[in-house]
């Protein structure tokens, strides 16, 4: 078994431990990752990451994507698996079409919806001024109220697709019986899918809850491209805020301490949720 085992534990320990453990022990240097001028800091980097407004600021943002993530994806996305599950055979080329954001790079949809968003000549701002609501074009990247907001759209757009199949799968897993004796019984659809069919679909729910969470938290690509974490650091994530410390500001010692705390906040949440999960199915 060991032996066995050996290939994987052997992997894990290059590709993921070694990195871990090399993120933490430059955290604690003061260096720009240039020649040998790396200076032991201790914890000062820890410290001054305790007072950084911008991290708690990156935090927040990743914060309320996990949340709307939940709160917007699932629901439109569970919809979706509903609706194309009673489609049959006939929605073949809806699943396909509503499948297509997923296959699309981050990059390419981040250029995409740049031009889509641009206040002068982005379909947007254009449509909306030829229907006469000029009131509510909007520099929608360049304006800090509105970056992060418009960047969620984009993630939300981007990401319903693979939820949606991971809910039309949950529904493939539905015994036809139950259903077909439920309406021998007098039940409605809509009695059916809320008393039968949504508590089957319980654990791809809570699957699809922490999937949802932990990638908000980890976000970065599409943000990325579309504003670089800005204006005044409005759509600013951990994961940019940490890339733009590393290669713009050249201080790869805070820029490691940003990826080791992003590390223990993924982790916490991850056991938290499992936690949670266990003792809800316990009780189920």
């Amino acid at each position: 078994m060991v032996v066995l085992l050996a290939p994987s534990i052997l992997l894990l320990g290059v590709f993921l431990l070694y990195p871990l453990v090399g993120s933490f022990r430059l955290s604690l240097l003061d260096w720009n990752g240039l020649g040998n001028g790396a200076r032991y800091a201790g914890l000062a980097n820890w410290v001054h990451l305790s007072h950084d407004a911008v991290f708690w600021q990156a935090l927040r943002n990743n914060l309320l994507l996990a949340l709307f993530s939940v709160v917007i994806q699932l629901p439109i996305a569970l919809v979706l698996a509903v609706m194309l599950d009673k489609a049959g055979k006939g929605s073949r080329v809806l699943k396909l079409l509503y499948f297509l954001p997923l296959l699309m790079s981050s990059v390419a949809i981040g250029v995409l919806f740049k031009n889509v968003y641009d206040p002068n000549f982005g379909p947007l701002n254009v449509g909306l001024r030829a229907i006469g609501l000029d009131r509510f074009a909007q520099d929608w990247l360049g304006d800090p109220s509105f970056s992060l907001a418009s960047t969620i759209a984009v993630i939300c757009w981007q990401n319903i697709p693979f939820y949606m199949i991971l809910f039309l799968a949950g529904l493939a897993s539905f015994p036809v019986e139950l259903s077909e004796a439920a309406r021998l019984d007098g039940a409605s659809e809509s009695t059916i899918f809320w008393r039968i069919k949504l508590p089957h679909l319980q654990g791809t729910i809570r699957t699809a809850m922490l999937l949802a969470v932990l990638g908000s938290l980890r976000y970065f690509d599409l943000v990325f491209v579309m504003t670089g974490g800005g204006p005044e650091h409005a759509s600013e994530l951990m994961a940019t805020y940490m890339y733009n410390k590393v290669f713009s500001s050249f201080q790869l010692g805070y820029g490691s301490t940003i990826a080791s705390a992003m590390f223990l906040i993924v982790a916490l949440v991850a056991a938290a949720a499992m936690r949670a999960t266990q003792r809800y199915s316990q009780k189920v």
